[in-house]
């Protein structure tokens, strides 16, 4: 199995008014760097995902816009909203028990919490940088799960 974990791109901030209202946070949408790189990372991955790549959006406006530079209509999931940590993620998907490729289009700190569990076995604070990708895959060698790292791609390497 396939997971790719792609942070939202650079979206609005939110005035300081607004800073702990959940809904506004929640309506935040990109930028227009966002939008570019979005774009960006959505050039990049097309060519290297099969036709049936389940690609899930935290319904974060900003997510889901993220989302739709790679595919009209993403899979809106409530377990990637803002809040989510790696557990609520993990439950989200049939890690590794798919064979079926799965872009999770989220927020920190869940996703790089989720990177962390999955390539150390513990959760901590790793950081994925907005519009950032971390292509994780699974395989078995000699009866033992493993996780390894396929790509690491930030948006200005793009």
């Amino acid at each position: 199995m396939n997971l790719i974990l792609w942070r939202h791109a650079d979206a609005e901030n939110l005035p300081a008014t607004l800073a702990l209202s959940a809904q506004a946070d929640l309506a935040r949408e990109l930028t227009d760097r966002g939008r570019k790189q979005a774009d960006k990372a959505a050039q990049w991955l097309r060519p290297r995902l099969p036709d049936d790549a389940l690609i899930l959006s935290s319904p974060a406006v900003r997510a889901v816009q993220t989302a739709q530079a790679l595919t009209p209509t993403p899979r809106i999931v409530r377990d990637l909203a803002p809040g989510a940590n790696a557990v609520t993620l993990l439950g989200a998907i049939d890690w590794p028990g798919t064979a079926q490729t799965i872009v999770l289009v989220g927020h920190q700190p869940a996703l790089g919490q989720l990177a962390a569990l999955l390539l150390s076995g513990q959760e901590a604070y790793w950081t994925i940088k907005k519009g950032g990708i971390w292509w994780l895959a699974s395989r078995r060698r000699e009866d033992e799960s493993q996780v390894v790292v396929r790509a690491v791609i930030n948006p200005d390497l793009i």
